[in-house]
């Protein structure tokens, strides 16, 4: 909802009291050199000497602060040209305010919600804001305050129809602020956002697109919570790595689709890989380890049971290990299942398909028309016991009526008809 600021006075009045208040906080002459253009007419340059010189309002004390950008605000939207003075406005309240050091960011934060604001919703020049405001947040470590709008980012950027590439430095910014904040599944959900703006082949096929993309294949890996990597695969910029980062893109390949295997085989075709990459080889083992645990339950799942052995083999542990192994499996989500130690299977109830192919869907539609038939059976009694509801209905209301006949009972024929019209 847009804020309204309410300030009496004329545009000349209001600047040379704005910049008399400057002057007295750094000793400038900006009341002096802006009297000739006021008095000329010439507001635009009067107000670009008064912008330039706002850095001073940083020294403001604490409680005239806020008010006195408030008049700045108010003047900038009073010029007529708000676009052409926000980008030095924001990079002035966005350096330290000296005068409150320990509440400047909520200070910072109040003027540049109020600019953001008092523009109209589909203003391009509230994304600058917005880039400003986040810089705030992210130095200051205040993500929790800017979770709530979040949720208006995307239909912000439609209003304001911005082209690819400041989308994606809108939703970097973001991504960088939740990573200084620790929110590290908001922060790769945001990186998703800013490479699905690489539409063009050149875009996907960029530096900028490359680096993000190893960026985001590693924030994957290293993710405790995150299993599944279709949502990277189906992105040009990842799919782009085949060619310039082949050994990135074969790592993505087996945490995709394959088995702690084919990782083993990796890691002694790649030694020194992990380790230059800053990744933790024991890590991606275990969440290997449960993702052949997922796989290996999912192509049991027409048998149902998967005996501990294959779990053992499959997992390479020892055989005490197997329902440390499984409990884990179901905590994470990949399966859901019961452990049977009497006859050393897992009895599986649901698995995740890491990968849903062609065999998959003959799975499914087996499945399909297993359900329909029993449906169908189902059907057929149910029509079957209607009938002999009605059936059963009729003959007991015959019986009835051939009892009352032998009692000697003969309605007449005008309360016969009578019954009938009723």
């Amino acid at each position: 909802m847009a804020n309204t600021l309410l300030i009496e006075g004329t545009f000349e009045e209001l600047s040379e009291e704005l910049a008399v208040y400057i002057d007295g906080l750094s000793q400038s002459s900006v009341q002096s050199e802006i009297a000739p253009l006021l008095k000329d007419g010439n507001k635009v340059d009067a107000l670009k000497k008064i912008v330039t010189a706002s850095s001073a309002l940083n020294s403001a004390p604490e409680r005239e602060f806020v008010a006195a950008y408030n008049l700045l605000v108010h003047l900038v939207h009073q010029s007529g040209s708000p676009d052409i003075f926000l980008p030095k406005l924001c990079q002035n309240v966005s350096a330290p305010i000296t005068s409150s050091p320990n509440n400047a960011t909520g200070l910072a934060l109040n003027v540049l919600s109020t600019i953001f604001n008092t523009l109209s919703p589909e203003q391009e020049s509230r994304y600058h804001v917005l880039l400003a405001i986040l810089k705030i947040v992210r130095n200051n470590s205040t993500f929790d305050q800017l979770t709530p709008q979040l949720a208006q980012l995307e239909s912000w950027l439609d209003a304001w129809n911005m082209d690819a590439a400041d989308q994606r430095k809108l939703y970097l910014a973001v991504s960088d602020v939740a990573t200084e904040a620790s929110e590290d599944e908001q922060a790769y959900q945001y990186l998703l956002k800013a490479l699905r703006t690489a539409q063009s082949q050149e875009d996907a096929s960029s530096e900028e697109a490359r680096s993000l993309s190893v960026r985001a294949l590693k924030q994957a890996l290293v993710s405790p919570s995150h299993f599944d990597f279709h949502d990277l695969t189906q992105l040009d910029s990842i799919q782009a790595l085949r060619q310039s980062e082949p050994v990135w893109f074969e790592l993505l390949e087996i945490f995709n689709a394959q088995q702690l295997d084919d990782f083993s085989d990796f890691n002694e075709a790649n030694p020194d890989f992990l380790s230059k990459a800053d990744l933790d080889t024991a890590a991606l083992e275990r969440k290997m380890r449960l993702l052949t645990l997922s796989s290996i339950a999912a192509s049991a799942s027409q048998s149902r049971t998967l005996p501990y052995d294959a779990i053992t083999k499959a997992l390479q542990i020892p055989a005490e290990d197997v329902e440390m192994w499984a409990i884990d499996a179901v905590r994470v989500g990949l399966v859901e299942g019961k452990l049977s130690q009497q006859e050393k299977t897992f009895l599986v109830h649901r698995a995740t398909y890491r990968v849903f192919g062609e065999n998959q869907w003959r799975e499914v539609a087996s499945r399909l028309d297993m359900w329909r038939s029993s449906l169908q059976g189902v059907l057929r009694v149910v029509r079957q016991e209607k009938e002999n509801y009605i059936r059963d209905r009729e003959n007991e209301l015959r019986d009835a009526e051939n009892r009352q006949t032998g009692n000697g009972y003969r309605p007449n024929k005008q309360y016969r008809n009578a019954v009938e019209v009723e």
